[in-house]
């Protein structure tokens, strides 16, 4: 909502397109920051409205456009008073290329779109993508603190942030109660309707049922948005993931998805995957040193399910074995939790990497925060041993590393001990 706001007031304000996954929130938002902000909000579907997607069939001049959109809404359309929306907008090309036509034509227009799968149906189409005509936001489900604040924890939140900031630890009972909540949104995850579900019944089966629709949701786009051929391989590596976190090495291997399977018969699988949001890909870097993106090796890279809550269904991890605080030695549980900090990371507007040299070392993730390199050690216990750290942090020599676990805030020798309930602080 912040940055929404951010940009209505913007003076160089061109259409907004908002990103994401299928049910992360997106047509919610973008109503409610209607109602907020603007006296009128005319809402079209293309999905389901063909009379709206027909409106783009002639003239893209934005004014005849919007005589033609008040006519079907039966909403006054005014310069700063009325906010246009169009969801599902990858259905509609003509309306993705009028974009274009508002921010040259007619800024005064308060014009945002919504599309879960507008990257897919880029890729798929010959669409005229309005570039640098649109501004973009992308929204990811909630982390771990807009957890809390669905459950009413506004206090331990805020108590999360300012003991982060000041390396201090937290008192032993709000330490255990925040690792309790952490361990119930590895079950719940961020998908809102999960989150809601969750907040309103407490009861885990009904949490997975709602997540099991989300992701017969994604399963049916695949079919809908891919030709048959390529929606089988689609599925497959989407069903490969649980099998593929619980190898110890957790690369991605397109033999695991089929006997004798290569990047040629997959990677386009992968990438629409990926356009989707319904999947994080993590490559591998070669070195630490700025700037990362250079060192990336693109044929070595990790696999993680956009919400963790969808892998904990998908992989069949029972609920009160990640609820227990008794089982950090079970082998998958390393692979949940890697999946919500990699989540974590992305929602707060990372580009996670991971490092290996080339004998046994590796991390977990690097990040690079503007002019400096920050390595990340994730453990899933209180055992925070890190040899593959140490590596690093002698050969490289950054100025912070972090260790994310169960143990308390605190910070030495360069290291910053950061609990898993606190990885949104980063």
């Amino acid at each position: 909502m912040t940055e929404l706001q951010r940009w209505r007031t913007k003076s160089n304000r061109m259409p907004l397109l908002l990103n994401g996954a299928r049910q992360v929130g997106k047509t919610y938002v973008l109503k409610k920051f209607g109602e907020e902000c603007y006296n009128h909000v005319a809402y079209f579907n293309m999905e389901n409205n063909p009379r709206a997607r027909n409106l783009f069939d002639g003239d893209l001049n934005p004014n005849t456009l919007v005589q033609y959109l008040e006519a079907l809404s039966q909403v006054r359309i005014l310069p700063n008073e009325t906010l246009i929306i169009f969801d599902e907008i990858q259905v509609c090309e003509r309306a993705l290329t009028s974009l274009k036509a508002f921010c040259e034509e007619a800024p005064q227009y308060h014009v945002v779109a919504a599309g879960s799968l507008l990257g897919v149906a880029v890729n798929r189409e010959l669409y005229s993508f309005p570039v640098g005509k649109v501004d973009e936001l992308t929204l990811w489900p909630m982390d771990f603190e807009e957890f809390l604040w669905a459950l009413g924890q506004e206090g331990l939140s805020t108590m999360i942030r300012d003991h982060f900031q000041r390396d201090e630890k937290l008192v032993n009972a709000m330490h255990d109660t925040a690792l309790e909540l952490y361990r119930q949104y590895l079950v719940v995850g961020g998908m809102p309707a999960a989150v809601k579900e969750f907040r309103d019944s407490h009861s885990y089966i009904n949490v997975a049922d709602l997540q099991q629709r989300i992701i017969n949701e994604y399963v049916a786009d695949m079919a809908k948005y891919a030709t048959p051929t390529t929606t089988v391989k689609i599925r497959a590596c989407y069903n490969s993931i649980p099998a593929q976190l619980a190898k110890e090495n957790h690369k991605f291997q397109y033999k695991v998805v089929q006997r004798g399977g290569s990047a040629a018969m997959f990677g386009e699988s992968i990438e629409w995957l990926k356009c989707a949001g319904t999947i994080i890909k993590c490559e591998k870097v070669e070195h630490g040193t700025l700037p990362i993106a250079a060192y990336t090796d693109l044929s070595d890279f990790k696999i993680y399910m956009s919400d963790v809550g969808l892998l904990t269904l998908k992989s069949g991890m029972p609920s009160a074995l990640l609820l227990s605080p008794l089982n950090e030695d079970n082998t998958f549980m390393g692979a949940v939790i890697e999946n919500y900090v990699a989540q974590t990371l992305v929602a707060s507007g990372h580009h996670p990497y991971y490092w290996r040299n080339d004998n046994s070392a590796k991390l977990d993730f690097i990040i690079q925060d503007e002019t400096q390199i920050l390595p990340i050690e994730v453990k899933k216990g209180r055992n925070t041993r890190a040899k593959s750290l140490s590596v690093f942090m002698a050969k490289y020599r950054p100025g912070l590393a972090l260790r994310i676990s169960l143990k308390n805030f605190g910070c030495e020798n360069g290291i910053k001990s950061v609990p898993l309930y606190a990885v949104h602080c980063i």
